[in-house]
């Protein structure tokens, strides 16, 4: 009898030291999302944004991020993990610690609903209600594999990062279409973004935005503008329908397809555009043809 007391103390003793000493958060929330895990990362880093005294950072991958949020005298750390379910639904988990009053928090959340616990949900809860807004502004639609056709193509090179994207694009749209057009070249389908570098950690993005031209004897030179062949792959196609700003959540809703399907893909999106921005309108209306190159090509 004895002994069945010891060995218990022992157990409640070890739990009690991994419980205030050991365990990695104060409070765990779990929730559903109706989305994947790229527009979630993409999401909580806009939405963070709006928080007064936050930041945040992707970790190991983009389904992991750690948001601090200082409020007063007190820290609050969000450790965000998203498991993907399936094509549209994902399971975030999230971690939370008040860095300056850990042992307090541990101590009270067994007996009582703290206002520790109860801003922490609603933090979360706001997010979701701004991620359930975004899901309404754009749609993807993944379809199958395609080949691209060689293009010639006239294009100005940029590096930036991908909620500043569109903002580029913007800027080289009309001066690429009246430059063009104003030298004489005769244009030759919708403009395209070819991504020739996307880092997926920090966010940058360096991309050739271009317009396909019909190939003539002789070019003028126009200061910040090349041509080019641009070679056209097999690749994994969508179609997005939404503003061009975050079209890449297409790009994510394609890497997760191809990672469930396992199919390897470059990880360098090409998006052709349908619709002209600077004529307004509703985005959702808008349409561009996103495709993920395979990383093996037939011969």
């Amino acid at each position: 009898m004895r002994k069945a007391i010891t060995i218990t103390i022992f157990i409640i003793c070890i739990g009690l030291l991994w419980y205030f000493l050991l365990k990695p958060q104060d409070y765990q929330i779990r929730v559903v999302a109706k989305s994947f895990p790229g527009t979630i990362n993409q999401s909580l880093k806009s939405w963070n944004n709006s928080i007064d005294n936050a930041s945040i950072v992707q970790l190991e991958d983009l389904k992991h991020l750690k948001q601090t949020i200082k409020s007063g005298d007190s820290t609050h750390t969000y450790i965000w993990n998203i498991f993907s379910i399936n094509d549209s639904t994902s399971k975030i988990k999230v971690d939370v610690t008040d860095l300056d009053n850990s042992f307090k928090n541990k101590l009270l959340i067994p007996f009582t609903d703290t206002d520790f616990e109860k801003g922490s949900r609603k933090l979360v809860t706001d997010f979701i209600s701004y991620l359930n807004k975004h899901r309404k502004e754009f749609k993807v639609t993944i379809l199958n594999e395609e080949k691209l056709p060689n293009i010639y193509c006239a294009c100005v090179k940029h590096k930036t990062i991908q909620s500043k994207k569109a903002i580029a694009m913007k800027d080289s749209y009309p001066f690429l279409n009246s430059i063009l057009v104003g030298n004489g070249l005769k244009l030759n389908g919708v403009p395209f973004i070819e991504t020739t570098d996307w880092n997926i950690a920090n966010d940058s993005l360096a991309f050739n935005f271009c317009y396909p031209i019909l190939k003539a004897d002789s070019l003028p030179v126009i200061k910040d503008i090349t041509y080019k062949e641009f070679n056209g792959l097999k690749s994994l196609k969508a179609i997005y329908n939404g503003n061009y700003i975050t079209s890449d959540r297409a790009w994510y809703a394609l890497l997760d397809y191809a990672e469930k399907k396992d199919i390897k893909v470059n990880g360098k999106p090409i998006e052709f555009f349908y619709n002209n921005p600077n004529m307004g309108g509703d985005a959702l209306y808008w349409k561009t043809e996103v495709f993920m190159p395979l990383t093996e090509q037939d011969e």
